[in-house]
């Protein structure tokens, strides 16, 4: 039978394979090895780099020249497992000590030398047993792990190149020759299959692509994802803390990073009084069998604190807001001239996350969900939501997030068990978010499955400044928890009618949008939202009062100032000032103060000459023009 390659060859297409092309085949909805024999007359379709299947070929190929080279080097090393990832793959390895940097370029070297080497890949398939005593022999008990929980019947299958052999499913290159761009990223420790009980390998990340500029470009997006994270920033400009002595995944906000949550959250609030909302504030804590009336309890619970007694009641620390509001909406009998209620909450919420997910403020404990309830009439619900998509359009763009995704969550028709609620309530719910996205002419794509348990959801992606997506606002059609809580208003035919309930965030925790706001501008905040907005230095000690009253006066006027006394050279300050990533630099010297001006300098766009402060003051104006919040006061 005839092989996928050959099958291209007969096409006359044979040119068309190789590291910048043709790297797999799918036939019969099954990713094949170009290698792999098909029936005669066979037409399998051809993937390309290009194609997230033929990506993961190529990578899953790289992973097994990783670890070829490992074991020439480290010939003691026990394999683990090696996939492909997004963006590249990682190969696990038990070994005495972990990976040095100098460990780490000789294996990339030796790499190198086995893709020159061209050897084929070849794949064979074998006996349990066969498998069983080849890796025994060898001592790779992780692999003889594997084989022995496969399935009865399972294919087993062995690929070899050169001296290497390597339990694995597949697909794989033709040959190792066909690698072309190369590079092995970090290493780090992982447990084995993620088990914290089980032994620490070592895991060697590394990548792969077609062409060495898109490695470049690769490498220069990590490179300025690291210089961008935010727990780095956040430690370099002061903004915020983690302190293990109080607890992981708590986070303690320092005066910088108080003053850029505040800016966000004087926006947030104005934005949503403009709107018609109302603010809230409710308990961190409530019985706990508040949360098995809302299901919580049921759905839930893994994410949720123990229970805490209470003079022998079971209280719990609060996951979501919801049920409070849900609280507040019974205190009264509603009616239907009384709806919508829109209800707003900055309420901090707590959930459980394990230790190993727990990611500066992007995973945490405790946070402060930007969270509202519409409580609505069924005729009122899509008009409400195409209300909700309006403002958090104009929330996330507002603070420079011009590009986003957005998926339609829905439940998984296979899975229904995993959802509270009827098919009737379900259809009205995904029927209503689908018809705001289309009044709304926004593009979409459906994801099954995704749908929180008690309903389905808009789910909106934000790009950052390098591609990357940060989760962000989330609008929820929920028929369910006014049933469950047996919510009712008067209707205009005086009879109870149950008013539907939407969820919804419009720009997510404070944490994770702070962790997302800080990588987005890697600390170089907009002059609005900027925690310093400018800083006076003068030249000589003998300038400093002058330079007080100009702090003074723009400080009069609502900016954001401050100035450095230290008796220290004008360079040095003004290189502390652009490594604070602080918009303006106002020097003052004998020139400055005879003539009642400063001496202004911009963080990129450098010196901006002379001018008075009056002219300052209106520069700053105009660049914070139309931020709520940000110019708090006027001169």
């Amino acid at each position: 039978m005839p092989s996928a390659l050959e099958s291209l060859r007969s096409q006359g297409r044979e040119r068309e394979a190789g590291p910048h092309g043709i790297v797999a085949a799918r036939w019969q909805g099954q990713v094949v090895d170009l290698t792999r024999e098909l029936p005669e007359g066979a037409e399998p379709e051809f993937l390309t780099f290009a194609d997230p299947e033929g990506a993961n070929v190529y990578r899953h190929t790289a992973a097994h020249v990783l670890a070829q080279a490992v074991k020439r080097l480290f010939p003691e090393a026990k394999l683990g497992i090696g996939p492909a990832i997004e963006d590249g793959f990682y190969y696990d390895f038990d070994v005495p000590r972990p990976f040095t940097p100098e460990d780490l370029a000789r294996i990339e070297e030796e790499a190198r030398a086995i893709i020159a080497a061209d050897y084929p890949i070849r794949r064979r398939e074998v006996g349990r047993e066969e498998a069983r005593d080849f890796f025994a022999s060898r001592g790779e008990t992780y692999k003889v792990e594997l084989i022995d929980e496969l399935p009865e019947g399972a294919t087993i299958s062995l690929y070899d190149q050169g001296e290497f052999t390597d339990l694995c499913a597949g697909p794989h290159l033709p040959s190792t020759g066909w690698l072309a761009a190369f590079k092995v990223l970090h290493a780090a420790g992982a447990y084995w299959r993620g088990d914290e009980r089980n032994p620490m390998l070592q895991r060697i990340y590394g990548t792969a692509f077609p062409r060495q500029e898109q490695l470049d470009q690769y490498v220069y997006r990590v490179e300025e994802a690291r210089r961008r994270d935010h727990r780095r920033v956040g430690r370099e400009l002061d903004l915020f803390s983690i302190h293990e002595e109080a607890g992981a995944g708590l986070v303690f906000w320092h005066p910088r990073g108080g003053v850029v949550r505040q800016i966000v959250e004087d926006f947030w609030r104005a934005e949503h009084r403009r709107r018609g909302y109302d603010i809230v504030f409710t308990p961190h804590v409530a019985r706990l069998d508040l949360w098995k009336v809302s299901g919580h309890w049921d759905w839930y619970r893994e994410n949720m604190y123990s229970p805490m007694d209470v003079e022998g009641v079971e209280y719990l620390l609060k996951p979501m807001n919801c049920p409070f509001h849900i609280l507040m909406y019974r205190s009264q009998t509603r009616s239907y001239r009384d709806l919508p209620l829109r209800w707003a909450e900055l309420g901090t919420v707590y959930r459980y996350e394990r230790s190993g997910v727990l990611h500066g403020l992007l995973r945490v404990r405790g946070f402060t969900q930007d969270d509202a309830h519409i409580f609505c009439r069924p005729d009122q619900l899509q008009a409400e939501l195409v209300g909700v998509l309006d403002l958090a359009q104009y929330m996330v763009e507002s603070f420079g997030f011009s590009e986003y995704e957005i998926m339609l969550s829905v439940r998984d028709p296979a899975n229904k068990q995993k959802y509270i609620g009827s098919d009737e309530v379900w259809e009205a719910a995904e029927g209503a978010l689908l018809a705001a996205l289309n009044q709304k002419e926004l593009a979409y794509v459906v994801g099954e499955g995704e749908a929180k348990f008690y309903g389905p959801a808009i789910d909106i992606t934000l790009k950052d400044a390098l591609g990357r997506g940060w989760q962000g606002p989330t609008i929820q059609v929920d028929f369910n928890l006014p049933e469950r809580f047996d919510l009712t208003y008067m209707g205009e035919d005086n009879r109870e009618h149950r008013p539907v309930m939407i969820h919804r965030t419009v720009l997510g925790s404070m944490e994770r949008f702070l962790g997302s706001l800080i990588e987005h501008y890697a600390g170089a905040f907009p002059t609005w939202l900027a925690p310093v907005q400018a800083r006076v230095i003068p030249v000589a000690d003998r300038h400093v009062p002058y330079g007080r009253q100009v702090v003074e006066k723009l400080a009069r006027a609502g900016v954001r100032a401050e100035g450095d006394w230290r008796n220290e050279k004008v360079s040095y300050k003004i290189r502390a000032a652009q490594l604070e990533k602080i918009p303006y630099m106002l020097v003052v010297g004998d020139r400055e103060e005879a003539s009642s001006q400063v001496a202004v300098r911009h963080r990129s766009e450098g010196d901006l000459g002379p001018m008075s402060p009056d002219t300052f003051l209106a520069r700053l104006r105009e660049e914070c023009a139309g931020r709520p919040g940000a110019w708090p006061a006027m001169p």
